[in-house]
């Protein structure tokens, strides 16, 4: 077709070659038909049987596969047949069935554990291969035997002796003296905890064990990932019903007595937990949360995230984000409802806001975290509207009434004098990230951020740092200035124009030079915007106040326009029959 030539192989692999120019393809194309004595003009060359003749010659002939019998002396034969059979889709399918109703697997292994006593390296390459092979045939009920309690370290033993490598690996022994099953609260329930060893071994097994499936391998293994993923289902479903078990693991986080390393394990186990869950359909997911919610997870991590340890605020955090991202609504019900009761300082928001602050971090990784989960819980698009109340009106009235202090103390503190106080390079970035939030709060929160910028003058405040030696934060700073500008509201207008909210910017532009940087550009821009839409206050302010400072600037148009403007509207008030 045009440019691409396709063909199929075995039942589910459809393949293609794309060329560039027609001419090319073309040229490939004589070459295939020349090779298989095919008519070139012809387009569809390809005959439509599903299987090849040796397929259809197998169906005839025989009715299953027969297997040679499982001893030692036959492993190569048994390694060349599994491989034989993984390309064709009707002898994988009757290999999967004779291997099943042999029981054959469980004699693989008996010849294992010979092999390794007699240390017969030949036999346990050929063991490797063929067990690699099984693993191939995707199949669930192989799998089954495979991953059984008496199976699968045996399992993992084949997979030690790998052909392509000199040495064995030891897996079994990383999975029997290393790996710890750490147990934070007693699990009674037996079946579930051996489900729990399951997952990790097969787990073990998918991430380390088998090597890296090829991209022709990628889909054979489609069934090993169903099988962890529904093991991690189910065990997410048998904790969530065992009501004894979370009520003992809420109360031991929250106890004070609990001591540190105990209670790192349990909010390492709860971060787990969350993050199981992930793999959950969305009306389980739903259950699970509520679940969590009815213990009460907020108000422990509440608590955990006022504690003094590092590790166990930052797993505390991630554990928080699973709970934002999946209902912000449910969080801001809880923060609402605590205002009632305590003090600015412990309220849950504000403990988060503080530890964006506070990140140690030179990359400040935790910060843009938390800064993300703030963004979801202030943004008014998934906030709720009933009849009766609108959560947007009641949270964000809370928000800046309890915490958008919080959120612009390093701004104001760091701005008092006419250049930044502090003007290290994690400074900047925390302020940087800051900015980022007023001027999303600008362009969703309408009368809220408008009267907290006017009456806390945040905006002569956010412009000393245009005088940063950080590019990335002034240029923050202009950003949020020309949202505002954006917005072509007169009473931003006003307020920009009584505190002469220019000047920072036109002295930065005037100390840039000539220099034709992204800070040149953005600040022609704001004026642009001006100028094309035609903001008469701001343009007859700048002209008046700046004009002799810009008058020079010509390598653009942009300001001769502005006083263009500001004369055609001069004319216009003094000679009202002009229109």
């Amino acid at each position: 077709k045009d440019t691409l030539i396709v063909w199929s192989e075995a039942e589910n692999y459809d393949l293609a070659l794309s060329f560039q120019e027609k001419a090319g393809c073309d040229e490939i194309w004589e070459k295939i038909c020349q090779v298989q004595g095919k008519d070139p003009s012809v387009d569809i060359t390809q005959d439509l049987v599903d299987e090849s003749e040796e397929e259809r010659f197998d169906d005839m002939s025989s009715p299953g596969l027969e297997l040679p019998s499982c001893e030692l002396s036959r492993l190569e034969e048994i390694a060349e047949l599994v491989a034989s059979s993984l390309p064709s889709p009707l002898r994988r399918e009757k290999l999967a069935l004779a291997l099943e109703n042999e029981g054959y697997i469980k004699k693989l292994l008996e010849i294992f554990h010979v092999c390794e006593d007699l240390e017969n390296i030949e036999g346990l390459h050929h063991l490797y291969e063929i067990i690699k092979g099984i693993f191939l045939l995707n199949r669930t009920a192989l799998f089954e035997v495979m991953f059984s309690e008496e199976c699968i370290m045996d399992v993992i033993g084949c997979l030690e002796y790998d052909p392509s490598l000199s040495q064995s690996r030891k897996h079994r022994e990383f999975l029997t003296k290393t790996a710890k099953f750490k147990e934070v609260i007693p699990i009674s329930d037996p079946e579930l905890k051996q489900k729990i060893h399951q997952t990790y071994r097969v787990q073990y097994i998918q991430d380390m064990v088998l090597p890296t499936p090829s991209v022709f391998e990628e889909n054979m293994l489609s069934t090993l990932h169903s099988f962890i993923f529904f093991n991690k289902v189910e065990i997410v479903g048998m904790l969530q019903e065992d009501e004894k078990f979370l009520t003992d693991l809420f109360a031991q986080l929250t106890d004070e007595a609990t001591d540190e390393e105990k209670r790192q394990e349990l909010v390492n186990f709860l971060k787990e937990f969350c993050a199981f869950s992930q793999t959950l359909q969305p009306q389980n997911r739903d259950a699970f949360f509520k679940t969590l919610s009815n213990m009460g997870i907020l108000p422990a991590l509440e608590v955990i995230l006022g504690m003094d340890d590092a590790q166990v605020r930052s797993a505390a955090t991630d554990i928080f984000s699973y709970l934002v991202e999946y209902n912000p609504s449910m969080v801001r019900e809880f923060v609402m409802q605590e205002a009632q009761q305590n003090d600015d300082d412990i309220l849950l928001i504000n403990l988060i806001i503080e530890h964006m602050i506070c990140d140690t971090d030179p990359e400040l990784g935790g910060a843009v975290l938390l800064m993300g989960l703030l963004r979801t819980l202030v943004d008014p698009e998934n906030m709720l509207a009933t009849a009766n109340k609108t959560e947007k009106t009641e949270f964000l009235g809370f928000f800046y009434k309890h915490c958008m202090h919080v959120l612009t103390a390093p701004l104001l503190a760091n701005t008092t004098e006419d250049k930044p106080s502090k003007d290290d390079f994690q400074t900047a970035q925390l302020l940087a990230l800051i900015l980022e939030l007023l001027t999303f709060c600008v362009e969703h929160h309408t009368y809220h951020i408008k009267n907290y910028i006017i009456n806390k003058d945040i905006l002569r405040r956010v412009l000393v740092l245009m005088a940063s030696k950080h590019a990335f934060l002034a240029l923050c700073a202009l950003r949020f200035k020309r949202k505002i500008i954006g917005l072509k509201d007169e009473f931003y207008n006003r307020y920009i124009m009584k505190s002469f909210l220019f000047e920072p910017v036109v002295k930065a532009f005037l100390n840039n030079g000539s220099r034709y940087n992204l800070m040149n550009s953005a600040i022609i821009e704001m004026f642009e915007f001006i100028r094309v839409e035609d903001i008469k206050s701001l343009t007859a302010h700048v002209i008046e106040n700046y004009w002799k400072a810009l008058e020079d600037v010509d390598y653009v148009q942009t300001f001769k326009g502005l006083k263009l403007r500001f004369e055609q509207q001069r004319e216009r008030q003094d000679n009202p029959k002009l229109d």
